[in-house]
């Protein structure tokens, strides 16, 4: 399982949004009613589980639906805040949210370029990449922390071939496995 270069568990766990915290909307659809956002089974546990240990939770999702005016960012901020309400329920909150609402190839931000990471670890103190893993459900997620020197997690079927350190069922399994033994 990716552990960092020191052998440690990571003290740092980007989670992509849509697919891994939350259910994704169907291919080619976005997210534009706080209503519409439902967490996945495990998720707000798994976030819990991080924030209890003292490890930092920072969510960096590519919101193309914006570039293209099919989502306002006034109805993206209103998700992130029910997202954020859905997660404080539970006891479990992040502790940096990156957004890149660019279209393809536009910037240096969209996932999977290594700009949201690379963002995160300039504004929050004491975070080194190499001590973090991306966690996310697409093979984008595992490059952008590939290119950011992190570790990465892809959330897939089991035997989904994919170029991540692990594949594994869901984001509980995944904190599971990366925290175990501490």
């Amino acid at each position: 399982m990716p552990r960092t270069r020191e052998g440690k568990s990571p003290a740092t766990f980007f989670l992509d949004r849509d697919g891994t915290v939350n259910a994704a909307p169907p291919p080619g659809l976005y997210l534009t009613r706080p209503e519409e956002l439902r967490l996945l089974p495990g998720a707000a546990e798994a976030v819990r589980t991080l924030n209890r240990s003292g490890r930092r939770v920072v969510v960096v999702t590519n919101q193309r639906g914006v570039a293209r005016g099919l989502v306002t960012p006034g109805e993206l901020a209103a998700v992130e805040r029910r997202l954020a309400e859905l997660l404080g329920a539970e006891g479990a909150h992040w502790d940096g949210y990156y957004v890149c609402p660019h279209a393809e190839n536009s910037c240096r931000c969209r996932k999977p370029r290594p700009g949201l990471l690379e963002a995160a670890a300039r504004d929050i103190p004491r975070l080194s990449l190499p001590d973090a893993v991306m966690i996310g459900d697409s093979e984008s997620d595992v490059a952008a922390g590939r290119a950011a020197g992190c570790r990465t997690v892809r959330l897939a079927p089991p035997g989904t071939p994919s170029a991540a350190d692990r594949v594994v069922a869901d984001l509980r399994s995944a904190v599971r496995i990366l925290t175990e033994g501490e």
